[in-house]
């Protein structure tokens, strides 16, 4: 029997994958706005040292667009894709016998709500392509997207109800066969569940790394709503009583750590934006986390980041990310540096 464990996210050095926006993605309308988003996002990473894999339809035209970032820190890699969340569609990695593999699961735009014919094979064409040189199992039965799971790297995973058992994903599955799956796939030994969390403007039915997320140490983050007057406070305090009560492998509570909800962005339609900080990217160099132009609630989040992690927090403005109901966590997808060729 493999012995299977699904790394956490802030054990490995890594790659980064991101996918540019065009022209033909639902990014056309502030199409500028975004481009410099990305721009803002990859230039952190490079200063860092980290590696971007950059994904796009036109690498010749995305080098022109990158053109001021050190170029010895960004591969492209030309293929079509219908939108810029690589976190759902890019791969997983796992170990199996203490060797890196990738799985490979399908993508259908979120229980059926977008076109996802492009970016349900972008693992495969990286795989194909040898950048990706670990072994690759075709998953592609299964409906799974890297932002509804949190792993500590201990065999717990952390998700939400709303999304794992969406009927549009794995409706023909009970809770039980989904869970038996994750076992036998990504080694799973405990599965904590959340009911609650809901945020206004998710079309992604309720991703962990919205709401709540793993640190070490057997910490959860999580976003809080201390205003009653908020439409989510229903909602977020329940999904707190739920935290309080789960327990470690080791039958003991979560050290919880609350992060501030974000003043209301709204878009264009009046409709309320899903802007949370728990929306960051962790690597051994250094925290990435999304600010919103909030001086102080930014400040407060970026604080708490730094003193759970006792590392660097690198902000990057995402108010462009949130007008598509995602941020820097949606738009990116660590692939370990022992998986690639480089």
């Amino acid at each position: 029997m493999n012995n299977v464990r699904f790394p956490a996210e802030w054990e490995k050095d890594c790659a980064i994958l991101v996918a540019m926006p065009h022209e033909n993605t639902d990014w056309h309308y502030i199409i500028d706005e975004v481009t410099e988003c990305y721009i803002n996002l990859i230039k952190a990473f490079a200063k860092k040292g980290i590696t971007t894999i950059v994904v796009s339809p036109d690498s010749n035209k995305t080098r022109n667009i990158l053109r001021d970032i050190e170029q010895s820190k960004v591969i492209y890699f030309d293929a079509d894709t219908n939108d810029t969340w690589t976190r759902d569609y890019g791969p997983l990695t796992i170990e199996k016998n203490g060797k890196l593999t990738v799985e490979d699961f399908k993508f259908n735009g979120w229980g059926l709500k977008f076109a996802a014919c492009h970016d349900n094979l972008v693992t495969g064409k990286l795989c194909q392509s040898c950048l990706i040189t670990a072994p690759r199992d075709n998953r592609l039965g299964f409906v799974l997207e890297g932002g509804s799971l949190e792993s500590d790297g201990n065999g717990t995973l952390l998700t939400t109800a709303r999304c794992l058992e969406s009927p549009n994903r794995n409706g023909d599955l009970s809770r039980e066969q989904i869970e038996s799956r994750l076992a036998e796939w990504l080694g799973i030994k405990k599965f904590l569940w959340l009911e609650y969390g809901a945020l206004e403007g998710d079309d992604t039915d309720s991703h962990i790394d919205t709401l709540a997320r793993i640190a070490p140490y057997d910490t959860i983050i999580y976003t809080g709503c201390n205003d009653k007057n908020d439409s989510h406070f229903d909602e977020l305090n329940k999904m707190k009583l739920e935290l309080e009560a789960f327990v470690t492998r080791n039958g003991n509570k979560f050290n919880l750590v609350e992060l501030p909800l974000p003043s209301p962005i709204y878009d264009e339609d009046g409709m309320r934006l899903p802007a949370t900080y728990a929306n960051y990217l962790v690597t051994p160099q250094a925290i990435f986390m999304p600010v919103y132009n909030q001086i102080l609630n930014d400040r407060t989040a970026k604080g708490i980041l730094e003193a759970v992690f006792e590392k660097e927090v690198i902000t990057v403005d995402c108010t462009p990310l949130i007008k598509q109901h995602g941020s820097l966590h949606c738009a990116t997808m660590q692939i370990p540096i022992e998986a690639l060729c480089l």
